[in-house]
């Protein structure tokens, strides 16, 4: 396995999170702004092929980095990629000199951040029809 982290928007990170969340899940507005200023991360498997993704970008308003648009190719789940591409992004923050990476979670997948040490903070907000809830980490 082989991580990088990307300064600009890759192919190979699109690629990923059109297959999750625009095939798989549905949601429509995968793309924004937020790509062009984020890093982004990829983790390659043994084979050099793309499996996971996430951005990492500072929020001014929030005072934080937040972590976002984590996914991990269908047919590589359950491996515990989706953990080391967390913690890279974690790793990445604090050499920034960070103390706090925040997320807004799928509802659904709260608990596997729960395990990573995230605590849930604020109200249930819907987000193109999918419930989410802020959560963040102090390291």
């Amino acid at each position: 396995m082989k991580i990088v982290t990307y300064e600009q928007f890759p192919e190979c990170a699109k690629e990923i999170r059109q297959a999750v969340f625009e095939k798989e899940q549905g949601f429509v507005d995968e793309f924004d702004e937020t790509d062009a200023a984020a890093v982004h991360i990829v983790l390659f498997d043994d084979g050099g092929a793309p499996v996971a993704t996430c951005r990492v970008f500072w929020d001014e308003g929030r005072g934080s980095y937040i972590l976002g648009r984590l996914a991990v190719v269908k047919a590589h789940r359950g491996k515990q990629l989706g953990s080391m591409v967390v913690r890279e992004a974690e790793r990445y923050v604090q050499r920034m000199g960070k103390s706090q990476l925040a997320l807004h979670a799928q509802c659904v997948a709260s608990a596997f951040y729960q395990g990573l040490g995230y605590a849930e903070f604020g109200e249930v907000e819907p987000e193109q029809g999918c419930p989410h809830i802020w959560m963040r980490k102090f390291f």
